[in-house]
């Protein structure tokens, strides 16, 4: 057998060596690689384990600790060779540890499979990259609370359908993507508490006939928890798929931010004005300001939601236990983190830099037919049902549109509305009514930027930020 087929880690099953078309489709090494400090970090505890049950000698664990040491030093400096036959980054960290340590580095996958080792990478990157991915929700909320805090009593029209409905405060629209934010955060701790069990010790799919210690390992993973079962340990992808699940969500609150920033920033709605950093040019038109940053949000999220469902069909037909078809978790993983990343960081800076446009979208939140609700309320607290007051204060709006006539000079003229009711048309007037808990008003806005504050500070404690 030639070099190229002694250098895997099963030649010794094999006559000859891997064709080139094997490795060509079969290596993940190309996308794996950025597992391995988290790959190392499995390979520390695995032989401690060993040592501490004397299934290696305390040298023997000392030489392999130090080529470790070596190795992940190569690879942060960018030293590290790779070699053809390096399908993988474990059998490349392998290869080199046994290059440096001898026969005692031959001894590191000692009662381990790839298949439980990979498990076990995966759940440890992915629970640092959570963690990332929460510092960067939080940033974004952080900057969403500071704007509502900076916006003051500003209103702008609230809307259903696209169509202009009812004034709100901007603070309370903003405060919206919030706590649609938090939801993230939330679903992000739950998919990270459910991750957090250690694999280390299934070995391919049956634990194993060394006395190894599973929870041990665990422990020195700072995993809560081990397996409870060799075949589901090494099999589980369900915290890929919530993890996917959690990022595409998120993505999509990232678009509909994305959307509004589309739209206010038109000539058409004019509520706010990019920032030149944070904004693109026209390679043919002069006059233009694009905002990339939101569209490309909003693009990403089709991404992110392909991710998901690509991966899920993968899941979907696999027996027990490891599959090979399970390499595909990484990419889509990577990819969907990455791009999630990226718009949060990125759209974090839209907004803190964005100025928004207050006279323009207070003139659009002034237009008497906005606080048209508010009259059929007035109605109702005056003894009319509300089916009848919506359908007087329908006819009134409808009237006003035919003749075009102001609306409030048809509202004073009505025999059941009258000066009264037209106190109410004033501009501010409907949203400072709003007086319900979580509702737009003033005083509802100023309970919940102090329900956001604590919520943040929670967020940074947790998050250690």
């Amino acid at each position: 057998m030639t070099d190229l087929g002694k250098n895997t880690l099963w030649h010794g099953r094999f006559g000859e060596p891997p064709s080139e078309a094997l490795l060509a489709f079969t290596e993940s090494l190309s996308f794996d690689r950025r597992l391995a400090f988290h790959d190392i970090v499995g390979s520390r505890a695995h032989v401690t384990i060993l040592a501490k049950q004397n299934i290696v000698s305390g040298e023997e664990r000392d030489s392999i600790l130090a080529a470790l040491d070596t190795v992940e030093t190569e690879i942060s400096e960018q030293t590290f060779e790779y070699f053809p036959t390096d399908e993988d980054i474990h059998t490349a960290i392998e290869r080199r540890v046994t290059e440096l340590a001898g026969t005692a580095g031959a001894k590191l996958h000692t009662g381990r499979s790839r298949n439980d080792q990979i498990a076990t990478g995966m759940r440890l990157w992915w629970r640092d990259a959570g963690r990332e991915l929460g510092v960067r929700i939080v940033a974004l909320q952080e900057v969403l609370v500071s704007r509502a805090k900076d916006a003051g009593e500003v209103i702008l029209p609230g809307y259903t359908h696209l169509q202009r409905a009812q004034p709100v405060m901007l603070a309370h629209h903003l405060l919206a993507h919030f706590w649609a934010l938090d939801r993230d955060v939330d679903r992000l701790d739950d998919a990270l508490a459910r991750s957090d069990v250690s694999p280390l010790g299934a070995g391919a799919l049956a634990g194993s006939s060394l006395p190894l210690d599973p929870h041990a390992a665990a422990t020195a993973l700072g995993f809560s928890r081990a397996f409870e079962n060799s075949l589901d340990a090494v099999g589980d992808r369900d915290f890929v798929a919530e993890a996917l699940f959690v990022l595409a969500l998120t993505q999509v609150h990232l678009s509909r931010i994305g959307e509004e920033v589309v739209l206010w920033s038109s000539d058409e709605f004019g509520f706010i004005r990019l920032a030149d950093a944070y904004s693109t040019g026209s390679s043919m038109l002069p006059q233009k300001k694009n905002p990339d940053i939101a569209e490309l949000a909003r693009a990403k999220s089709g991404r992110l939601i392909g991710n998901l469902a690509g991966f899920l069909a993968t899941l979907k037909g696999l027996p027990l236990s490891y599959n090979r078809d399970l390499q595909e978790d990484k990419e889509p993983l990577f990819d969907a983190f990455d791009q999630c990343s990226r718009a949060l960081v990125a759209l974090s800076g839209l907004l803190d830099t964005a100025t928004f446009m207050e006279e323009r979208a207070e003139i659009a939140a002034s237009a008497a037919t906005l606080a048209a609700t508010d009259i059929a309320e007035w109605l109702v607290s005056n003894g009319t049902p509300f089916r009848e007051a919506h359908a007087i204060v329908g006819s009134v709006v409808r009237q006003a549109i035919e003749r075009g006539v102001a609306l409030e000079e048809l509202v004073e003229i009505h025999p059941q509305l009258g000066p009264d009711a037209v106190a109410i048309l004033a501009p501010g007037g409907s949203v400072a009514r709003r007086t319900t808990a979580g509702g737009a008003g003033p005083v509802a806005v100023a309970r919940q930027l102090l329900m956001a504050d604590e919520r943040l500070q929670l967020r940074r404690s947790r998050l250690s930020i």
